[in-house]
C-alpha cells in the first residue's frame, strides 16, 4: 500500500507544505471558485497548485445546488476546447505528422477541464471527493443534458484512475473494522441489512463469504464487495440464502457458490468499468480455498423487467390482464406466462447498442455468464414484486469458458444462455 500512497498525490497529507505558504495561499478566504480554478490552471508550483487544489474543494462542498449548477456551467463553457486550435494542430499535423505535431493534436484535442480536475485532484481526499462531485454532478445532470459533456471528462479520467490493476480484492468477515462494516450495511444495494445482527448472519456462518475491492486512494471504503454462500444446489429463491439457520442447514461438502449480492458503492463511479472479471477473480479465490466446487452462480434481480411489462402492456391486453392480477398466490399458467415474457425480455429486447435491456443481465454477461434459469417468484417480498414480479435470475459463471462467453458478447452481441431459457421462447 506504502507504493501507492508516494505513488499518488491525492494521498499524500497537506500539512507538509511550509507554513508561510500555506498562510500566503489561504489569507483571503473571500476568492470566488471561478478565482481559484483560473489560479491552480496559471500555478506552476505543486505546493501551490495542492494547497489551491484544496480551497477549490472546500469551497465547493460549501455551495448550493444552485451554485453548484453554476460551477458546473463555469466548467462547460470555459474549459471546454478550442475547435480552433484543433484545426490548426491537425492541419500541422497532416503536413508533418511528427512527434511534436501530434502532442499538439493530443493536447488540442482534450478539453481544459481534464487538467483542472488532475490539478484538484491533487488535495488530501482529493479523488473521493471528486467522486461525490460527479455524483452531484450526475443528479444536475437530469435535468440539464447539456452537462453530460462535462461528465464524459469524469467519467474518461475515472476510468483510468479506477483502472482494474489498482483495486485490491480483501475478504470481509465479522473480525473486519467496524467502520468498514458499516460501509457493508450502508452501501447494500440489492437485498437490505437492517442492522448488525442481520450482518453478522452474512459474514460469521462457515458458509458465508464476502469480498470487497478497495483502491488506494480510497482504502477505508470498498468499491464493490461481493456477498457469497457456499451451497449444495443452485436457489430457485433469495429466501433459500437469507432465511436460513446455518448451524442446521449449512451443506458439509459444497458444491456450489452462490454469488447473491453485488453491491457498487458509489454512485459517483456509476458506468465506470472496474474490469470485466472481478467475479471470477472471487471465485477463483474461493475455488482455491475448497477445490470441491463444481458451480458458480447467481441469484440476481432483474430490475428492469417490470418496467418492461407495463410499457407493453399498454399495447398487449393479454400482458395487461397478466400483470394486473398477478401476485404471490399467481397459479401455474400465470406463471408460465411470465415466464415466456422473461424469456423475450432477457434474450430479445435490446438497447440502441444492441445490448440487453436489463442492467442486471448486462453486467454479468459482459463478465462472461450464461444466463442458465428463470425463477418467477423467486423474490416474493414486497421490494421483489414492486421491482420485477419476483422475479429472479440465475447466472451461471463456467470458469473454463468466461474468456470465451466475454469475447463473443463483446464483440457480436451474442447472449450466451441455456437450452431451459432458450425453450421458454416457444
Amino acid at each position: 500500500m506504502q507504493f501507492f500512497v508516494d505513488l499518488m498525490p491525492s494521498l499524500r497529507f497537506s500539512r507538509w507544505a511550509p507554513a508561510a505558504l500555506r498562510k500566503q495561499l489561504f489569507k483571503d478566504e473571500t476568492e470566488t471558485i471561478e478565482s481559484l480554478c483560473a489560479m491552480t490552471m496559471a500555478s506552476d508550483g505543486e505546493y501551490s497548485s495542492l494547497l489551491l487544489a484544496e480551497r477549490i474543494l472546500n469551497a465547493f462542498e460549501k455551495l448550493d445546488d444552485d451554485e453548484q449548477l453554476e460551477f458546473f456551467n463555469l466548467l462547460q463553457l470555459e474549459y471546454d476546447i478550442d475547435v480552433a486550435e484543433i484545426k490548426i494542430a491537425a492541419d500541422d499535423y497532416e503536413s508533418n505528422p511528427d512527434a511534436d505535431n501530434l502532442l499538439r493534436v493530443t493536447q488540442a484535442s482534450e478539453p481544459r477541464r481534464q487538467e483542472l480536475l488532475r490539478r484538484i485532484n491533487l488535495a488530501p481526499q482529493g479523488t473521493r471527493r471528486l467522486v461525490k462531485m460527479r455524483e452531484r454532478l450526475l443528479r444536475a445532470t437530469r435535468d440539464n443534458p447539456g452537462l453530460k459533456k462535462i461528465d464524459t471528462d469524469f467519467h474518461h479520467l475515472f476510468n483510468a484512475w479506477f483502472n482494474r490493476g489498482f483495486l485490491l480484492m480483501q475478504p470481509i468477515d465479522w473480525t473486519t473494522p467496524a467502520h468498514i462494516l458499516e460501509k457493508i450495511i450502508a452501501y447494500e444495494a440489492v437485498h437490505e441489512i437492517e442492522n448488525w445482527s442481520a450482518l453478522r448472519s452474512r459474514l460469521e456462518p462457515a458458509d458465508r463469504y464476502c469480498y470487497g475491492f478497495f483502491h488506494p486512494s480510497m482504502e477505508d471504503e470498498p468499491l464493490v464487495f461481493v456477498e457469497v454462500a457456499l451451497t449444495d444446489h443452485i436457489p430457485q429463491g433469495i429466501a433459500e440464502i437469507l432465511q436460513h439457520n446455518p448451524e442446521e442447514e449449512a451443506p458439509e461438502n459444497p458444491s456450489c457458490a452462490i454469488f447473491y449480492s453485488i453491491s457498487n458503492c458509489h454512485r459517483g463511479l456509476a458506468g465506470v468499468s472496474f474490469g470485466n472479471f472481478l467475479i471470477k477473480q472471487v471465485a477463483t479465490s474461493l475455488k482455491l480455498r475448497f477445490p470441491q466446487l463444481k458451480t458458480f452462480s447467481t441469484i440476481s434481480p432483474a430490475p428492469g423487467f417490470r418496467r418492461w411489462l407495463e410499457a407493453t402492456a399498454e399495447e398487449r391486453s393479454d400482458v395487461k390482464s397478466l400483470i394486473a392480477d398477478f401476485d404471490v398466490d399467481a397459479d401455474a399458467g400465470q406463471i408460465a406466462e411470465l415466464e415466456n415474457l422473461a424469456a423475450s425480455y432477457f434474450l430479445e429486447e435490446k438497447t440502441f447498442q444492441n445490448e440487453p435491456i436489463d442492467p442486471v443481465a448486462r453486467f454479468h454477461l459482459k463478465n462472461g455468464a450464461q444466463l442458465e434459469r428463470i425463477n418467477i417468484l423467486g423474490n416474493p417480498s414486497d421490494t421483489g414484486m414492486q421491482r420485477s414480479f419476483g422475479t429472479m435470475v440465475n447466472y451461471v459463471y463456467d470458469l473454463s469458458k468466461v474468456e470465451e462467453n466475454h469475447e463473443d458478447y463483446v464483440k457480436n452481441n451474442k447472449i450466451i444462455s441455456s437450452s431451459q431459457v432458450k425453450k421458454l421462447l416457444n
